[in-house]
């Protein structure tokens, strides 16, 4: 039988970002998803090497300017220009793909678990599937964070496996 994924600890998601962003991020323990956060979130799906859906992402449209600002060093007014109109430019956009790709590391923390990586990014204002929408809000193993990024801001987080 094969090792099951598991979810990364708060720490090492801190710790990408950190790296990643080049400014220090604070994490911490959020409420869960609600159907009304995912209206306006992006939403990031990964599968297996058969696309069968492994695990989804969320994150809410703060974090989603936020974190594609900080890694395109696009000052921190584009983010909240972002917030603002409720839609994420399209170089934000691309940037916050690609945080979404460079996590999927840390999905694949087990040996002899299946690998996983981003087969589809969902950006705020864009209908997601609707399983991939239901797994971030069932419980079971998920993940659940607030995370600020120094100089940008805060938002929320939320990791859930499929399966």
């Amino acid at each position: 039988m094969a090792a099951m994924s598991t979810l990364p600890n708060p720490k090492d998601i801190k710790d990408l970002l950190d790296d990643l962003l080049g400014r220090p991020v604070t994490v911490g323990i959020a409420d869960p998803a609600v159907a009304a956060d995912l209206n306006r979130a992006l939403v990031a799906l990964y599968v297996d090497g058969s696309k069968q859906l492994t695990a989804v992402l969320g994150m809410d449209l703060p974090l989603a300017a936020c974190a594609g600002a900080a890694i395109g060093l696009i000052p921190k007014g584009g983010a909240e220009a972002a917030v603002e109109d409720g839609e994420l430019s399209p170089m934000i956009g691309e940037n916050v793909s690609e945080v979404c790709n460079i996590l999927a590391g840390l999905l694949n923390n087990q040996p002899g678990a299946p690998h996983m990586k981003l087969y589809q990014v969902h950006l705020p204002g864009e209908q997601a599937p609707p399983d991939a929408v239901s797994r971030l809000l069932a419980l079971g193993a998920r993940l659940d964070l607030a995370i600020e990024i120094g100089g940008y801001g805060s938002g929320r987080f939320w990791l859930s496996l499929a399966g």
